[in-house]
């Protein structure tokens, strides 16, 4: 029997010269096309020379590559990176393929990437100086059964985020774990569209953050043992200004109780032990169906950047809380230990803390910061009056018995 490959041959042979001539030109380049989408599996082997071969592997990856980690601990001693789009990262499982950085020597974070259509799945990543993941500038970024961890327990020497994407746009980051994060475990800034759900966030300072982003859906996760569960801000001096629209939703937000060991002068070593859901600076938030209790200074607060006490240098930023809509939440327990600023304001309203409270901070000429509640339960509200001293702080839910546009859903760039 003559072989394909010679009947497809001689075919060839048997057209036109101009429409050999025209196929020959062809085929090359569709060789290219198809090689360029086809993906290519780089395996790994265990060993001393474990962090050498990985990478290089990073760095010869072609687009469409599949670099899988075997299952062991490598000790890996200094960091890697990987600067080409479209890589996966694909390991046997998040306690499993385990890059430790116990040992590391130089650098501080242990993965960096800048590149688009970067996924990462099923490895963990221990004890790094820095930062476990940062993901910087990049375009679909997918981190799914991933764990980041300090071994040793909270403790302030430990690296500052677990999952770390900043100036990125579609975001996904699920079915992952953090703890230890000497700031946030899960930390997305200055980043459009993104999702963060069913995750476990643990013995961090800030178990899930959220800042200066436009455009996040964080649902299904699990917020526990940190000092605050799920943060929401916008700060000054970010290249990105104006975050907003934000949903938080199906969380569970229990018992945020650890002392805070951020480094001093961070923005959340500011943050009280003690701090479920905190909405801080800005806009079109919605907080609903979440289970948030016992966590002793409050279970949710809406302030404003003033409150923090912080100089404001930056003329573009906007400090001000607005479009705040908490409702159908499940709010019992805490506020009964408030520390930090919650026990100032306890000491000016008294003790119990209330479920929600709010400093009641306003911008200029404006009467309102469009704050509404609606169906928590039997949780009650406060307004301490911040911009007034805590001169006349009220327990009135009625001013904000209102409700608000819900927001929209989140839409990534691809099927999420």
């Amino acid at each position: 029997m003559t072989p394909p490959a010679a009947r497809v041959s001689y075919a060839v042979r048997m057209l036109p010269r101009h429409a050999r001539l025209l196929i020959n030109a062809i085929l090359p380049v569709a060789a290219i096309l198809l090689g360029s989408c086809s993906s290519t599996k780089t395996g790994l082997t265990p060993g001393p020379g474990f962090r050498k071969s990985l990478q290089e592997a990073l760095i010869a990856a072609k687009p469409g590559a599949i670099i899988d980690i075997p299952e062991g601990k490598h000790e890996i001693d200094s960091p890697l990176s990987l600067t080409v789009d479209n890589v996966t990262l694909r390991g046997k499982g998040m306690d499993k393929s385990v890059l430790s950085f116990k040992n590391q020597s130089t650098g501080s974070a242990g993965l960096s990437v800048t590149a688009n259509g970067f996924t990462i799945e099923d490895i963990g990543i221990e004890d790094t100086k820095g930062d476990g993941l940062k993901v910087k500038g990049a375009t679909k970024v997918i981190v799914r059964r991933f764990r980041a961890e300090w071994t040793g327990g909270p403790k302030e020497t430990n690296g500052a985020y677990g999952i770390y994407p900043v100036e990125c746009q579609d975001v996904l980051i699920e079915d992952s774990v953090v703890k230890g994060a000497a700031d946030a475990g899960f930390y997305v800034g200055q980043s459009k569209n993104i999702i963060v759900r069913r995750n476990r966030a643990e013995g961090n300072v800030a178990g899930i953050e959220i800042e200066n982003s436009v455009g996040a859906d964080v649902y299904d996760n699990v917020a526990t043992g940190n000092t605050g569960g799920i943060l929401v801000f916008n700060l000054p001096d970010l290249p990105m200004k104006g975050g907003r629209q934000t949903r938080v939703y199906n969380n569970q937000v229990f018992a945020n109780n650890h002392p805070n060991f951020a480094p001093k002068g961070s923005m959340v070593a500011k943050v009280a032990p003690g701090t479920g859901v905190m909405v801080l600076a800005t806009a079109e938030v919605e907080v609903f169906k979440n289970t948030i209790k016992d966590n002793k200074s409050y279970n949710v607060t809406i302030l404003s950047y003033l409150t923090t006490g912080n100089p404001i240098k930056d003329t573009g930023y906007d400090p001000y809380t607005e479009a705040v809509y908490i409702h159908d939440n499940a709010i019992t327990g805490g506020g009964d230990a408030p520390e930090g600023r919650a026990e100032a304001v306890a000491k000016a309203a008294g003790t119990p803390l209330p479920g929600i409270i709010y400093d009641g901070v306003v911008a200029p000429g404006k009467t309102s910061g469009r704050v509404c509640l609606q169906n928590n339960g039997d949780t009650g509200f406060l307004n301490y009056d911040a911009g007034n001293g805590f001169k006349r702080p009220s327990r009135d839910l009625k001013p904000h018995d209102c409700t608000l546009p819900a927001q929209k859903p989140i839409t990534l760039s691809f099927a999420s």
